[in-house]
């Protein structure tokens, strides 16, 4: 699917008569609904940085993106956006999502062992793999970690969480990912 399906895919979950797994469970239809909304946040106020599009303009090689994400990941709301921009810089950028959970590609890409999302494959002018992020910044994941090995209950792990995003505004999420990308 393209950015726009995705997009459109909240308002399709969200207005489902009848839900379907993992929606008919409402902690995910609530998820959904609150990612909607950090998802169009960032959409409309994420500002890349001009070093990041001085990068991603002189990409002069095909390059297939594929992100492999859910609507009712919480990470996916601060992250999805940023890969959406980062994206969009470059025609020679063809960026594919796939849903984890519907025939998606995600069973090459665990990590330690679980789907973690969200996953972005890059890949070059001939579809072989040279770059996989994810499924959170390090810095992030670092604190995703730390919170597990403490304990900490899940809805303080996702305040915390949350709080981090927010006061990286996309900073780490899109230094990390150009940091990665061939300089040709």
């Amino acid at each position: 699917m393209n950015e726009q399906e995705y997009s459109n895919g909240f308002d399709e979950i969200l207005q489902m008569d009848i839900k379907q797994v993992p929606y008919n469970d409402t902690s995910y239809l609530e998820y959904t609904k609150l990612n909607k909304s950090r998802f169009n946040r960032w959409i409309k106020t994420g500002v890349l940085l001009q070093q990041n599009i001085l990068q991603l303009k002189n990409i002069n090689k095909q390059q297939n993106w594929v992100l492999i994400t859910e609507h009712w990941c919480g990470d996916a709301a601060h992250i999805v956006p940023f890969i959406i921009k980062l994206a969009a810089i470059n025609p020679l950028i063809n960026l594919e999502i796939q849903l984890r959970d519907s025939n998606s590609e995600i069973e090459n890409y665990l990590t330690n062992g679980g789907k973690s999302i969200p996953i972005l494959i890059i890949r070059d002018e001939n579809k072989k793999d040279i770059v996989v992020w994810g499924p959170r910044p390090k810095e992030c994941q670092f604190l995703y970690l730390e919170m597990k090995k403490d304990n900490i209950e899940l809805n303080e792990q996702k305040i915390q969480l949350q709080n981090w995003y927010n006061h990286d505004n996309g900073v780490s999420i899109q230094n990390e990912i150009c940091a990665l990308l061939p300089l040709a």
